[in-house]
């Protein structure tokens, strides 16, 4: 059971040493969990826990009946919570707390759906006012200016869907969909109208890319190597880059955190863009909470092929010069000037 000093119901197996074949003997045990230990296992602090339970608690509990006793919310939220964070067989889940196999789906999907229901508008944004212009001073900070936030997206594993699988194969051979976030300067997911002038040329607030996006006016990407760069625009280049660094952090910090995001899960097609903003709101929770991100939780500490390796990004093709080229340029051969405003 799940109470406010985190006891966990498991069923331990326990395997014999020199056979490496189960005893017979199943013992039921209650763990405690200390506050380092929770952290560890439900991927949030208990403080942060508890908050969860006060925003979703009214959504996930559900009514007594004469056939049945309800699971409490914070039990249920718990349950969730393992399974965002390993994606864990079912049946193991089902042990470790004591209820049925479809029991968990059943929790997971009502929970998944609570928080994408009552917590997405809420965590997940674009900045505006005041953050906005944190968020535009923290990236001149970082030596590029005008940026509202760093655009990118990553592919999140499935198992095969039934309908139309070639549509879902990416360039490594692996069924995917594709995550696409905006990050923020303090790597909170966001899935603005503060020009300035320079040279007579008017430079938006706008969002940084990848050389998979293409070059708007709102989204500026470095310039190509398949030509020779100036200075100018190799440091520019390298300005944006190093800027852009928040998306790669934003992303390992959520798939180490909620490593569903890592393995092929059975659920059903449909059910993914849930999961994924339902872990994206967790995410931006716990890092508006101070919550501590564990360094074992760190995708690039899992060891070598454990996880599938993300495809290689496909450049877009189809710019031409245009009105984005040139405030690209302006940026590019002003660079110290344009911070300095």
């Amino acid at each position: 059971m799940v109470s406010s000093d985190i006891y966990i119901l498991c069923w331990i197996c326990v395997l014999g040493v020199h056979t490496g074949k189960p005893h017979l003997t199943i013992r039921r045990i209650h763990v405690s969990l200390s506050e380092k230990t929770e952290c560890a296992q439900f991927r949030v602090t208990r403080a942060t826990f508890d908050y969860l339970v006060e925003l979703l608690g009214p959504a996930i509990k559900r009514r007594r009946t004469n056939y049945r006793v309800p699971i409490e919310p914070r039990r249920r939220l718990a349950i969730a919570l393992w399974w965002f964070a390993r994606s864990g067989e079912y049946r193991s889940i089902a042990d470790m707390f004591g209820v049925g196999i479809a029991t968990v789906c059943t929790i997971v999907r009502q929970v998944t759906a609570a928080i994408v229901e009552r917590l997405y508008r809420r965590f997940v944004s674009l900045p505006r006012g005041q953050r906005l212009d944190d968020s535009i001073r923290a990236f001149k900070d970082r030596c590029y200016p005008q940026c509202a936030g760093a655009i990118g997206g990553t592919h999140i594993p499935i198992g095969p869907p039934r309908d139309n699988p070639d549509h879902y194969l990416n360039r490594r051979g692996w069924h995917s969909v594709i995550l696409q976030a905006v990050v923020d300067h303090d790597v909170w997911l966001r899935v603005f109208q503060k020009s300035l002038l320079s040279n007579g040329v008017e430079i938006p607030v706008h969002l940084i890319g990848d050389a998979s996006f293409p070059l708007k006016p709102w989204l500026m990407k470095g310039y190509s190597e398949e030509h020779p760069l100036s200075n100018e625009q190799r440091r520019f280049t390298y300005a944006l880059a190093a800027a852009r660094s928040v998306v790669n952090i934003a992303f390992m910090r959520l798939k180490g955190r909620w490593r569903c995001l890592l393995k092929k899960s059975d659920l059903d097609i449909s059910m993914m863009p849930k999961v994924v903003a339902a872990c994206c709101v967790l995410h931006n929770v716990c890092e508006r909470r101070g919550d501590a991100f564990l360094p074992e939780w760190s995708v690039e500490m899992a060891p070598s092929g454990m996880y599938l390796i993300q495809p290689e990004i496909e450049a877009y093709d189809g710019d031409a010069y245009c009105a984005a080229e040139v405030i690209r340029h302006t940026i590019a051969y002003n660079l110290l000037t344009v911070l300095q405003y």
